[in-house]
């Protein structure tokens, strides 16, 4: 693959990363405050809304432009380094088990909407809170991993 088609791919990868981790940060402070509100009430409704389109507009088509640009970086990788051996480095397997955690709790969020969306949420605000935090430490641990240790 042409080094100019390879920064392609890598500038794709950071604005897709950049734009799902903008909505992983800001959609459980949504549902801080939706927790918060009375069911069908204006906020409710509102925050239903936002919430919607945030988590279909941008996270979701954010996360697939996230593994699609980075598995063909991953592929460009191997090509470039004349063999998948280079997977087996225990930092490409932490920052794919980092990343796939960031996947499963991007998953928790949208289970998160639909129970907002029916009506049934159980969980206090206190608890989305705290779900605020895992998105950033994931994305610090990956980061660490893509700059420090792998070269």
């Amino acid at each position: 693959m042409i080094l100019a088609a390879y920064d392609w791919l890598r500038a794709l990868h950071i604005l897709a990363v950049i734009a799902w981790m903008a909505g992983l940060l800001y959609l459980p402070r949504l549902y801080v405050y939706h927790a918060q509100a009375e069911v069908g009430g204006e906020f409710d409704q509102t925050a239903r809304l936002q919430e919607r389109r945030l988590l279909k507009l941008i996270m979701s088509p954010a996360m697939v432009a996230t593994w699609i640009f980075g598995l063909l970086l991953v592929w460009s990788n191997a090509e470039r380094a004349g063999g998948w051996e280079i997977f087996l480095d225990w930092a490409w397997i932490a920052k794919f088990v980092l990343i796939s955690a960031m996947t499963g709790i991007h998953h928790v969020f949208a289970d998160r909407f639909k129970k907002f969306e029916s009506g049934t949420n159980d969980w206090e605000h206190k608890r989305y809170r705290i779900l605020n935090e895992i998105p950033f430490v994931l994305a610090i641990l990956i980061v660490l991993i893509a700059v420090v240790a792998l070269k």
